[in-house]
Protein backbone atom coordinates (compact mmCIF):
# COMPACT_ATOMS: atom_id res chain seq x y z
CA UNK A 1 0.00 0.00 0.00
CA UNK A 2 1.44 3.33 -0.57
CA UNK A 3 2.51 5.28 2.13
CA UNK A 4 -0.29 8.59 1.33
CA UNK A 5 -3.31 5.93 1.18
CA UNK A 6 -1.97 4.08 4.94
CA UNK A 7 -4.79 4.65 8.15
CA UNK A 8 -4.35 7.73 9.71
CA UNK A 9 -3.79 8.12 13.48
CA UNK A 10 -6.34 10.20 15.01
CA UNK A 11 -5.98 13.05 16.10
CA UNK A 12 -8.74 16.10 17.60
CA UNK A 13 -8.70 17.84 13.76
CA UNK A 14 -9.95 14.68 12.49
CA UNK A 15 -12.32 14.16 15.26
CA UNK A 16 -13.66 17.38 14.66
CA UNK A 17 -14.42 16.92 10.82
CA UNK A 18 -15.90 14.02 11.48
CA UNK A 19 -18.34 15.15 14.45
CA UNK A 20 -19.03 17.49 11.70
CA UNK A 21 -19.74 14.99 8.86
CA UNK A 22 -21.99 13.04 11.64
CA UNK A 23 -24.20 16.08 11.98
CA UNK A 24 -24.37 17.38 8.84
CA UNK A 25 -22.31 20.72 8.87
CA UNK A 26 -21.57 21.79 5.51
CA UNK A 27 -23.69 19.69 4.03
CA UNK A 28 -21.18 16.79 4.21
CA UNK A 29 -18.24 18.65 2.29
CA UNK A 30 -15.04 18.78 3.42
CA UNK A 31 -12.69 21.44 1.91
CA UNK A 32 -9.65 22.52 3.30
CA UNK A 33 -6.91 24.56 1.68
CA UNK A 34 -2.80 25.09 1.93
CA UNK A 35 -1.90 29.00 1.54
CA UNK A 36 1.61 29.91 1.25
CA UNK A 37 2.89 33.03 0.51
CA UNK A 38 5.07 33.12 -2.58
CA UNK A 39 7.97 34.62 -1.04
CA UNK A 40 10.31 32.28 -0.19
CA UNK A 41 11.28 28.84 -0.54
CA UNK A 42 8.86 25.59 1.47
CA UNK A 43 10.74 24.38 4.60
CA UNK A 44 9.69 21.11 6.83
CA UNK A 45 7.19 23.00 8.77
CA UNK A 46 5.49 23.30 5.52
CA UNK A 47 5.90 20.08 5.06
CA UNK A 48 3.76 19.21 7.73
CA UNK A 49 1.03 21.47 6.73
CA UNK A 50 1.19 19.89 3.04
CA UNK A 51 1.07 16.45 4.16
CA UNK A 52 -1.91 17.16 6.41
CA UNK A 53 -4.28 18.94 4.36
CA UNK A 54 -3.38 17.23 1.07
CA UNK A 55 -3.74 14.16 2.69
CA UNK A 56 -7.56 14.53 4.28
CA UNK A 57 -8.55 14.45 0.56
CA UNK A 58 -7.09 10.85 0.58
CA UNK A 59 -9.68 10.33 3.82
CA UNK A 60 -12.97 11.43 2.78
CA UNK A 61 -15.11 11.02 -0.23
CA UNK A 62 -15.03 14.17 -2.35
CA UNK A 63 -12.62 15.88 -0.16
CA UNK A 64 -10.98 18.68 -1.59
CA UNK A 65 -7.74 20.83 -1.24
CA UNK A 66 -6.47 24.09 -2.30
CA UNK A 67 -3.63 25.51 -3.08
CA UNK A 68 -4.09 29.52 -2.92
CA UNK A 69 -1.19 31.12 -3.26
CA UNK A 70 -1.27 34.46 -0.64
CA UNK A 71 0.22 37.01 -2.66
CA UNK A 72 -0.60 40.03 -0.91
CA UNK A 73 2.57 41.21 -0.42
CA UNK A 74 4.08 42.72 -4.23
CA UNK A 75 7.26 43.54 -2.28
CA UNK A 76 8.63 40.25 -1.94
CA UNK A 77 6.63 37.83 -3.85
CA UNK A 78 8.08 36.58 -7.13
CA UNK A 79 6.90 33.86 -9.91
CA UNK A 80 10.61 31.85 -8.97
CA UNK A 81 9.07 31.02 -5.35
CA UNK A 82 5.13 30.44 -6.69
CA UNK A 83 6.76 27.99 -9.11
CA UNK A 84 9.11 26.44 -6.47
CA UNK A 85 6.30 25.71 -4.02
CA UNK A 86 4.52 24.21 -7.16
CA UNK A 87 7.29 21.59 -7.84
CA UNK A 88 7.75 20.67 -3.71
CA UNK A 89 4.22 19.82 -3.20
CA UNK A 90 4.11 17.77 -6.66
CA UNK A 91 7.64 16.10 -5.24
CA UNK A 92 5.75 15.37 -1.83
CA UNK A 93 3.41 13.56 -4.07
CA UNK A 94 -0.12 15.76 -3.89
CA UNK A 95 -1.68 17.06 -6.63
CA UNK A 96 -4.42 20.16 -6.69
CA UNK A 97 -6.03 19.69 -10.21
CA UNK A 98 -7.86 22.76 -11.07
CA UNK A 99 -8.09 24.02 -6.93
CA UNK A 100 -5.08 26.09 -7.91
CA UNK A 101 -5.92 30.05 -6.85
CA UNK A 102 -4.68 33.13 -5.71
CA UNK A 103 -5.72 35.48 -3.69
CA UNK A 104 -4.89 38.10 -6.33
CA UNK A 105 -7.78 36.51 -8.01
CA UNK A 106 -10.29 37.99 -5.25
CA UNK A 107 -8.90 41.66 -5.30
CA UNK A 108 -11.86 43.30 -6.72
CA UNK A 109 -14.22 41.27 -4.00
CA UNK A 110 -11.75 42.26 -1.32
CA UNK A 111 -12.54 46.39 -2.38
CA UNK A 112 -16.29 45.65 -2.89
CA UNK A 113 -16.32 44.05 0.67
CA UNK A 114 -14.37 46.85 2.36
CA UNK A 115 -16.27 49.68 0.82
CA UNK A 116 -19.44 47.37 2.40
CA UNK A 117 -18.07 47.64 6.24
CA UNK A 118 -17.05 51.33 5.42
CA UNK A 119 -21.10 51.35 4.14
CA UNK A 120 -21.65 49.65 7.59
CA UNK A 121 -20.02 52.02 10.03
CA UNK A 122 -17.26 48.95 10.63
CA UNK A 123 -14.56 51.01 8.65
CA UNK A 124 -12.45 54.22 8.56
CA UNK A 125 -9.66 55.63 6.61
CA UNK A 126 -6.49 56.84 8.97
CA UNK A 127 -4.22 59.36 8.69
CA UNK A 128 -1.84 58.12 11.39
CA UNK A 129 2.03 56.71 10.29
CA UNK A 130 3.06 53.17 11.29
CA UNK A 131 4.81 54.33 14.38
CA UNK A 132 1.61 56.34 15.30
CA UNK A 133 -0.82 53.33 15.20
CA UNK A 134 1.45 51.33 17.24
CA UNK A 135 1.33 54.35 19.76
CA UNK A 136 -2.37 54.21 20.12
CA UNK A 137 -2.50 50.45 19.89
CA UNK A 138 -1.54 50.49 23.57
CA UNK A 139 -0.03 47.37 25.45
CA UNK A 140 -1.49 44.25 27.14
CA UNK A 141 -2.26 45.85 29.83
CA UNK A 142 -3.30 49.05 28.90
CA UNK A 143 -6.36 49.81 26.54
CA UNK A 144 -5.84 51.54 23.18
CA UNK A 145 -6.78 54.94 22.11
CA UNK A 146 -9.13 55.74 19.21
CA UNK A 147 -7.75 57.11 15.97
CA UNK A 148 -8.59 60.87 15.31
CA UNK A 149 -10.39 59.43 12.42
CA UNK A 150 -12.36 57.46 13.79
CA UNK A 151 -15.65 59.29 13.20
CA UNK A 152 -14.79 60.36 9.91
CA UNK A 153 -18.51 59.89 7.70
CA UNK A 154 -19.00 57.14 5.73
CA UNK A 155 -19.15 59.72 2.59
CA UNK A 156 -15.49 60.94 3.11
CA UNK A 157 -14.38 57.37 3.83
CA UNK A 158 -15.04 56.27 0.66
CA UNK A 159 -14.78 59.20 -1.27
CA UNK A 160 -10.43 58.71 0.71
CA UNK A 161 -10.66 55.27 -0.07
CA UNK A 162 -11.45 55.61 -3.68
CA UNK A 163 -8.99 58.28 -4.33
CA UNK A 164 -6.58 55.52 -2.44
CA UNK A 165 -7.41 53.20 -5.29
CA UNK A 166 -6.96 55.41 -8.16
CA UNK A 167 -3.59 56.36 -6.82
CA UNK A 168 -3.97 59.89 -5.98
CA UNK A 169 -1.54 59.60 -2.44
CA UNK A 170 1.43 58.51 -2.17
CA UNK A 171 2.64 55.39 0.26
CA UNK A 172 1.92 55.57 4.14
CA UNK A 173 -0.69 58.86 3.27
CA UNK A 174 -3.35 56.78 4.61
CA UNK A 175 -4.61 53.09 5.34
CA UNK A 176 -8.10 51.57 5.72
CA UNK A 177 -8.81 50.28 9.07
CA UNK A 178 -11.61 47.96 10.66
CA UNK A 179 -13.84 49.68 13.47
CA UNK A 180 -13.73 46.92 16.33
CA UNK A 181 -12.81 47.55 19.50
CA UNK A 182 -9.61 49.72 21.15
CA UNK A 183 -10.04 48.62 24.38
CA UNK A 184 -10.48 44.92 23.67
CA UNK A 185 -8.03 42.67 25.70
CA UNK A 186 -7.05 41.14 22.18
CA UNK A 187 -4.90 43.58 20.87
CA UNK A 188 -5.76 42.07 17.08
CA UNK A 189 -8.88 43.68 17.69
CA UNK A 190 -7.74 47.10 18.18
CA UNK A 191 -8.55 48.54 14.43
CA UNK A 192 -6.21 46.65 12.71
CA UNK A 193 -5.47 47.88 9.29
CA UNK A 194 -7.06 46.08 6.42
CA UNK A 195 -5.79 47.88 3.39
CA UNK A 196 -2.37 49.69 2.60
CA UNK A 197 -1.15 51.69 -0.25
CA UNK A 198 1.85 50.48 -2.10
CA UNK A 199 2.91 52.07 -5.30
CA UNK A 200 4.71 48.39 -6.63
CA UNK A 201 3.96 46.32 -9.72
CA UNK A 202 2.23 42.97 -8.82
CA UNK A 203 4.14 40.22 -10.66
CA UNK A 204 0.41 38.59 -11.26
CA UNK A 205 -2.17 42.07 -11.66
CA UNK A 206 1.30 44.43 -12.87
CA UNK A 207 0.27 47.99 -12.12
CA UNK A 208 -3.86 47.41 -11.82
CA UNK A 209 -3.39 47.85 -8.23
CA UNK A 210 -1.85 50.50 -5.82
CA UNK A 211 -4.16 49.76 -2.53
CA UNK A 212 -3.05 45.71 -1.21
CA UNK A 213 -5.12 44.35 1.84
CA UNK A 214 -3.56 43.28 4.29
CA UNK A 215 -3.27 39.36 5.13
CA UNK A 216 -5.49 39.03 8.28
CA UNK A 217 -8.37 40.67 5.99
CA UNK A 218 -7.95 38.64 2.77
CA UNK A 219 -7.75 35.41 4.53
CA UNK A 220 -10.87 34.95 6.20
CA UNK A 221 -12.61 36.33 2.65
CA UNK A 222 -10.73 33.98 0.79
CA UNK A 223 -11.68 30.65 2.72
CA UNK A 224 -14.82 32.12 2.56
CA UNK A 225 -15.38 32.58 -1.07
CA UNK A 226 -13.43 29.29 -1.49
CA UNK A 227 -16.17 27.10 0.49
CA UNK A 228 -13.43 26.60 2.83
CA UNK A 229 -14.64 23.87 5.76
CA UNK A 230 -11.79 23.45 7.94
CA UNK A 231 -8.95 26.16 8.04
CA UNK A 232 -6.03 24.48 9.28
CA UNK A 233 -3.33 26.51 10.52
CA UNK A 234 -0.68 26.69 13.34
CA UNK A 235 -1.04 28.12 17.19
CA UNK A 236 0.05 31.48 16.33
CA UNK A 237 -3.00 32.21 14.20
CA UNK A 238 -5.08 31.57 17.74
CA UNK A 239 -5.12 34.90 18.89
CA UNK A 240 -6.34 35.91 15.05
CA UNK A 241 -9.61 33.55 14.96
CA UNK A 242 -11.85 36.10 16.71
CA UNK A 243 -10.69 38.75 13.74
CA UNK A 244 -11.24 35.99 10.97
CA UNK A 245 -14.44 35.11 12.62
CA UNK A 246 -15.48 39.48 12.78
CA UNK A 247 -14.34 39.62 9.33
CA UNK A 248 -16.71 36.73 8.04
CA UNK A 249 -19.61 37.89 9.53
CA UNK A 250 -19.39 41.41 9.02
CA UNK A 251 -18.79 41.03 5.03
CA UNK A 252 -21.81 39.01 4.85
CA UNK A 253 -20.39 35.86 3.26
CA UNK A 254 -22.61 32.65 2.40
CA UNK A 255 -19.75 30.43 3.73
CA UNK A 256 -18.50 30.51 7.44
CA UNK A 257 -15.45 28.74 7.40
CA UNK A 258 -14.10 27.42 10.80
CA UNK A 259 -10.66 28.10 11.98
CA UNK A 260 -8.08 25.28 13.61
CA UNK A 261 -5.44 25.72 15.28
CA UNK A 262 -2.31 22.92 15.46
CA UNK A 263 1.10 23.27 16.54
CA UNK A 264 4.15 24.05 14.13
CA UNK A 265 6.55 21.56 13.44
CA UNK A 266 9.82 22.60 15.38
CA UNK A 267 12.95 19.81 15.02
CA UNK A 268 16.02 20.53 17.26
CA UNK A 269 19.53 20.89 15.67
CA UNK A 270 17.52 23.70 12.93
CA UNK A 271 16.20 26.91 12.14
CA UNK A 272 12.68 27.13 10.01
CA UNK A 273 12.50 31.17 10.40
CA UNK A 274 12.87 32.60 7.05
CA UNK A 275 14.57 35.30 8.26
CA UNK A 276 17.37 33.38 9.99
CA UNK A 277 17.33 31.30 6.97
CA UNK A 278 18.01 34.23 4.42
CA UNK A 279 20.56 35.39 6.86
CA UNK A 280 22.73 31.94 6.22
CA UNK A 281 22.21 31.91 2.48
CA UNK A 282 23.29 35.94 2.63
CA UNK A 283 25.80 35.35 4.16
CA UNK A 284 26.80 32.47 2.54
CA UNK A 285 27.21 29.96 5.13
CA UNK A 286 25.14 27.71 3.43
CA UNK A 287 25.36 26.98 -0.56
CA UNK A 288 22.20 28.47 -1.52
CA UNK A 289 18.57 27.61 -0.67
CA UNK A 290 18.77 24.04 -1.67
CA UNK A 291 22.01 23.43 0.47
CA UNK A 292 21.30 19.58 1.48
CA UNK A 293 22.12 21.07 5.13
CA UNK A 294 19.29 23.48 5.06
CA UNK A 295 15.62 22.45 6.35
CA UNK A 296 13.93 23.20 2.93
CA UNK A 297 11.94 20.78 1.05
CA UNK A 298 14.09 21.84 -1.67
CA UNK A 299 17.08 20.80 0.32
CA UNK A 300 16.17 17.81 1.85
CA UNK A 301 15.34 16.69 -1.65
CA UNK A 302 19.00 17.38 -2.99
CA UNK A 303 20.33 15.64 0.52
CA UNK A 304 18.36 12.89 -0.90
CA UNK A 305 15.41 12.32 1.43
CA UNK A 306 12.68 10.77 -0.42
CA UNK A 307 8.93 11.51 -0.65
CA UNK A 308 7.61 8.43 1.45
CA UNK A 309 10.04 9.21 4.44
CA UNK A 310 8.90 12.54 4.70
CA UNK A 311 5.05 11.93 4.94
CA UNK A 312 5.56 8.99 7.02
CA UNK A 313 7.55 11.21 9.51
CA UNK A 314 5.12 13.96 9.11
CA UNK A 315 2.12 11.33 10.13
CA UNK A 316 4.36 9.81 12.80
CA UNK A 317 4.66 13.14 14.96
CA UNK A 318 0.83 13.95 14.58
CA UNK A 319 -1.15 16.81 14.81
CA UNK A 320 -1.74 18.36 18.05
CA UNK A 321 -2.11 21.76 20.30
CA UNK A 322 1.04 21.40 22.33
CA UNK A 323 4.30 23.22 21.09
CA UNK A 324 7.01 20.81 20.91
CA UNK A 325 10.29 19.97 19.57
CA UNK A 326 10.88 17.15 17.93
CA UNK A 327 14.64 15.14 18.00
CA UNK A 328 15.96 15.08 14.58
CA UNK A 329 16.80 11.24 15.15
CA UNK A 330 12.88 10.64 15.03
CA UNK A 331 13.51 11.96 11.40
CA UNK A 332 16.64 10.49 10.75
CA UNK A 333 15.24 6.96 11.20
CA UNK A 334 12.27 7.55 8.86
CA UNK A 335 14.91 8.47 6.18
CA UNK A 336 16.91 5.34 7.25
CA UNK A 337 14.00 2.70 7.24
CA UNK A 338 12.88 4.18 4.20
CA UNK A 339 16.31 3.71 2.48
CA UNK A 340 17.14 0.70 4.03
CA UNK A 341 14.12 -0.45 1.78
CA UNK A 342 14.34 0.99 -1.28
CA UNK A 343 17.86 1.98 -1.70
CA UNK A 344 20.42 0.09 -3.79
CA UNK A 345 23.61 -0.85 -2.58
CA UNK A 346 26.36 -0.14 -3.64
CA UNK A 347 30.48 0.18 -3.10
CA UNK A 348 32.68 3.56 -2.23
CA UNK A 349 35.99 4.19 -0.53
CA UNK A 350 36.09 7.55 0.56
CA UNK A 351 39.70 7.79 2.31
CA UNK A 352 41.60 4.84 -0.31
CA UNK A 353 44.59 3.25 0.65
CA UNK A 354 46.13 1.26 -2.23
CA UNK A 355 45.88 -3.21 -2.43
CA UNK A 356 48.41 -4.90 -4.56
CA UNK A 357 46.92 -8.50 -4.71
CA UNK A 358 50.73 -10.27 -5.59
CA UNK A 359 49.10 -13.58 -6.15
CA UNK A 360 46.37 -13.11 -8.21
CA UNK A 361 46.30 -13.30 -11.75
CA UNK A 362 46.71 -10.46 -14.58
CA UNK A 363 43.60 -11.29 -16.01
CA UNK A 364 40.49 -9.24 -14.65
CA UNK A 365 37.06 -10.67 -13.53
CA UNK A 366 33.68 -9.63 -12.97
CA UNK A 367 31.58 -10.81 -9.77
CA UNK A 368 28.07 -10.85 -10.09
CA UNK A 369 26.35 -9.27 -7.24
CA UNK A 370 22.97 -8.56 -6.00
CA UNK A 371 21.73 -4.66 -6.14
CA UNK A 372 19.66 -5.18 -2.76
CA UNK A 373 20.56 -8.57 -0.39
CA UNK A 374 17.07 -9.08 0.54
CA UNK A 375 15.38 -8.21 -3.07
CA UNK A 376 16.02 -9.96 -5.69
CA UNK A 377 13.65 -7.89 -7.95
CA UNK A 378 16.16 -5.24 -7.69
CA UNK A 379 18.32 -7.42 -9.72
CA UNK A 380 22.09 -7.65 -10.10
CA UNK A 381 25.28 -5.42 -11.37
CA UNK A 382 28.40 -6.33 -12.68
CA UNK A 383 31.60 -5.46 -10.22
CA UNK A 384 34.76 -5.54 -11.55
CA UNK A 385 37.68 -7.26 -9.40
CA UNK A 386 41.34 -6.79 -9.99
CA UNK A 387 44.58 -7.41 -8.45
CA UNK A 388 44.56 -3.75 -7.75
CA UNK A 389 41.81 -2.50 -5.25
CA UNK A 390 41.11 0.60 -2.58
CA UNK A 391 39.97 0.00 0.82
CA UNK A 392 39.12 2.02 3.32
CA UNK A 393 42.30 3.84 5.14
CA UNK A 394 40.35 3.33 8.72
CA UNK A 395 40.03 -0.69 7.39
CA UNK A 396 43.80 -1.08 8.22
CA UNK A 397 45.70 -0.49 11.32
CA UNK A 398 49.32 -1.59 11.95
CA UNK A 399 49.39 -1.98 15.25
CA UNK A 400 45.76 -3.14 15.61
CA UNK A 401 44.35 -2.46 18.90
CA UNK A 402 42.36 -4.75 20.80
CA UNK A 403 38.47 -6.01 18.86
CA UNK A 404 40.14 -4.79 16.18
CA UNK A 405 39.15 -7.46 13.21
CA UNK A 406 39.90 -5.76 10.00
CA UNK A 407 43.16 -5.62 8.09
CA UNK A 408 46.40 -5.74 10.02
CA UNK A 409 49.59 -7.11 9.30
CA UNK A 410 49.78 -10.79 9.18
CA UNK A 411 45.97 -11.08 9.59
CA UNK A 412 43.24 -11.84 7.15
CA UNK A 413 39.96 -9.90 6.03
CA UNK A 414 37.25 -10.83 3.60
CA UNK A 415 36.44 -8.43 0.94
CA UNK A 416 33.00 -8.05 0.43
CA UNK A 417 31.62 -9.80 -2.25
CA UNK A 418 34.73 -11.13 -3.53
CA UNK A 419 37.84 -13.08 -1.32
CA UNK A 420 39.75 -13.49 1.56
CA UNK A 421 43.21 -11.78 1.70
CA UNK A 422 46.02 -11.63 4.18
CA UNK A 423 48.19 -8.51 4.55
CA UNK A 424 52.34 -9.61 3.84
CA UNK A 425 53.46 -6.36 3.23
CA UNK A 426 53.16 -2.32 4.47
CA UNK A 427 54.42 -0.27 1.80
CA UNK A 428 55.16 3.91 3.44
CA UNK A 429 56.25 6.90 1.74
CA UNK A 430 59.55 8.81 3.27
CA UNK A 431 57.07 10.31 5.50
CA UNK A 432 56.13 7.37 7.00
CA UNK A 433 52.75 6.98 5.41
CA UNK A 434 51.05 3.69 4.17
CA UNK A 435 50.71 4.04 0.76
CA UNK A 436 50.06 0.62 -0.25
CA UNK A 437 49.60 -3.18 1.18
CA UNK A 438 50.51 -6.06 -0.52
CA UNK A 439 48.42 -8.91 -0.19
CA UNK A 440 47.82 -12.62 -0.77
CA UNK A 441 44.41 -14.09 -1.59
CA UNK A 442 42.68 -17.29 -0.96
CA UNK A 443 41.31 -18.80 -4.44
CA UNK A 444 38.53 -20.82 -2.78
CA UNK A 445 36.78 -18.30 -0.96
CA UNK A 446 35.09 -16.23 -3.53
CA UNK A 447 32.19 -14.54 -3.06
CA UNK A 448 32.10 -17.32 0.06
CA UNK A 449 30.48 -15.80 3.42
CA UNK A 450 31.83 -17.23 6.36
CA UNK A 451 32.39 -20.11 7.81
CA UNK A 452 30.70 -22.23 4.70
CA UNK A 453 34.37 -21.90 2.57
CA UNK A 454 36.23 -22.88 5.92
CA UNK A 455 38.28 -20.20 6.18
CA UNK A 456 37.09 -18.37 9.43
CA UNK A 457 37.66 -14.31 9.39
CA UNK A 458 36.04 -12.38 11.54
CA UNK A 459 36.65 -9.02 9.88
CA UNK A 460 34.78 -8.31 6.56
CA UNK A 461 35.41 -4.61 4.54
CA UNK A 462 34.31 -3.10 1.37
CA UNK A 463 36.73 -1.99 -1.37
CA UNK A 464 36.83 -0.97 -5.16
CA UNK A 465 38.66 -2.10 -8.00
CA UNK A 466 41.55 0.37 -8.39
CA UNK A 467 41.34 -0.03 -12.53
CA UNK A 468 37.85 -0.03 -13.24
CA UNK A 469 36.61 2.46 -10.30
CA UNK A 470 35.71 5.94 -10.78
CA UNK A 471 37.22 8.93 -8.96
CA UNK A 472 33.98 10.66 -7.25
CA UNK A 473 33.23 14.06 -5.21
CA UNK A 474 31.47 12.75 -1.78
CA UNK A 475 29.66 15.49 0.27
CA UNK A 476 29.43 14.30 4.05
CA UNK A 477 26.56 16.28 5.46
CA UNK A 478 25.86 16.32 9.26
CA UNK A 479 23.91 18.22 11.42
CA UNK A 480 23.87 22.35 10.75
CA UNK A 481 23.96 23.45 14.37
CA UNK A 482 26.03 22.34 17.51
CA UNK A 483 23.37 23.29 19.57
CA UNK A 484 19.50 21.59 19.94
CA UNK A 485 18.13 24.79 19.73
CA UNK A 486 19.31 27.40 17.48
CA UNK A 487 15.59 28.56 16.68
CA UNK A 488 16.00 30.11 20.53
CA UNK A 489 19.14 32.26 19.82
CA UNK A 490 19.62 36.01 18.47
CA UNK A 491 20.93 35.94 15.07
CA UNK A 492 24.63 36.62 16.39
CA UNK A 493 24.26 33.71 19.01
CA UNK A 494 22.62 30.96 16.45
CA UNK A 495 25.35 32.19 13.65
CA UNK A 496 28.00 31.15 16.59
CA UNK A 497 26.71 27.80 16.79
CA UNK A 498 27.14 26.62 13.07
CA UNK A 499 28.69 22.80 13.07
CA UNK A 500 32.12 23.19 11.32
CA UNK A 501 31.66 19.62 10.60
CA UNK A 502 28.54 19.93 8.81
CA UNK A 503 30.26 19.62 5.38
CA UNK A 504 33.42 17.34 4.92
CA UNK A 505 34.42 17.12 1.11
CA UNK A 506 35.75 14.01 -0.07
CA UNK A 507 37.14 14.62 -3.52
CA UNK A 508 39.23 11.76 -3.80
CA UNK A 509 37.13 8.75 -3.52
CA UNK A 510 36.78 5.90 -5.68
CA UNK A 511 33.24 4.22 -6.85
CA UNK A 512 32.51 1.05 -8.48
CA UNK A 513 31.57 1.95 -11.85
CA UNK A 514 27.91 1.61 -11.86
CA UNK A 515 27.26 3.78 -9.40
CA UNK A 516 28.96 6.45 -11.45
CA UNK A 517 26.69 5.51 -14.03
CA UNK A 518 23.82 6.49 -12.24
CA UNK A 519 20.99 9.07 -13.00
CA UNK A 520 20.53 12.90 -10.44
CA UNK A 521 18.95 11.80 -7.44
CA UNK A 522 19.40 8.31 -7.46
CA UNK A 523 19.60 6.67 -4.07
CA UNK A 524 22.18 4.20 -2.75
CA UNK A 525 23.42 2.50 0.32
CA UNK A 526 27.44 2.65 0.41
CA UNK A 527 28.03 -0.41 2.00
CA UNK A 528 29.34 -0.07 5.77
CA UNK A 529 29.15 3.63 5.41
CA UNK A 530 25.67 5.06 4.76
CA UNK A 531 22.92 6.24 2.62
CA UNK A 532 24.13 8.33 -0.29
CA UNK A 533 22.62 10.16 -3.12
CA UNK A 534 23.58 11.39 -6.66
CA UNK A 535 23.39 14.83 -6.57
CA UNK A 536 20.18 16.47 -8.42
CA UNK A 537 22.23 19.36 -9.62
CA UNK A 538 26.27 18.39 -9.61
CA UNK A 539 26.55 15.03 -10.42
CA UNK A 540 27.23 13.26 -13.96
CA UNK A 541 29.31 10.19 -14.89
CA UNK A 542 32.04 11.97 -15.88
CA UNK A 543 32.06 14.14 -12.34
CA UNK A 544 30.33 12.01 -9.97
CA UNK A 545 28.87 13.76 -7.12
CA UNK A 546 27.26 12.22 -4.14
CA UNK A 547 25.72 13.27 -0.71
CA UNK A 548 25.44 11.50 2.38
CA UNK A 549 21.92 11.69 2.98
CA UNK A 550 21.93 9.94 6.25
CA UNK A 551 24.39 7.31 8.42
CA UNK A 552 23.48 3.73 9.15
CA UNK A 553 23.43 3.73 12.90
CA UNK A 554 22.62 7.45 15.07
CA UNK A 555 25.85 8.77 15.39
CA UNK A 556 24.87 11.63 17.51
CA UNK A 557 23.08 9.35 20.23
CA UNK A 558 26.43 7.37 20.20
CA UNK A 559 28.57 10.09 21.14
CA UNK A 560 25.81 11.36 23.64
Amino acid sequence: MNEIDKTPAANFIRTIINEDLKSGKNGGRVVVRFPPEPNGYLHIGHAKSICFNFGLTKEYEGGQCYLRMDDTNPAKEEKEYEDAIKGDIEWLGFQWGSLMTHASDYYEVFYEKAELLIKKGLAFVCSLNADEVRAYRGTLTEAGRPSPNRDRSVDENLELFRRMRKGEFPDGTYTLRAKIDMTSGNINLRDPTIYRIRHLEHHRTGKTWCIYPMYDYAHPLNDALEGITHSICTLEFQDHRPLYDWFVANCDMTYRPQQIEFSRLNVNYTVTSKRKLKKLVDSKLVGSWDDPRMPTIRGMRRRGYSPAALRNFCERIGISKKDTIIDMSILEEEIRNDLNENALRGLAVLDPIKVTITNYPDADEVLRVPNHPQKAEMGERDLPFSNTIYIERDDFMEEPSKGFHRLSPGKDARLRYAYVIRCDEVVKDASGQVVELKCTYDVDTKGGQNPKDGHKVKGIIHWVDAKKGVKAEVRLYDRLFKVANPAGLDDADFIAEINPDSLVLRRDAYIEPALAQSAPETRFQFERLGFFTADRKDHDATHPVFNRTVTLRDTWAEKA
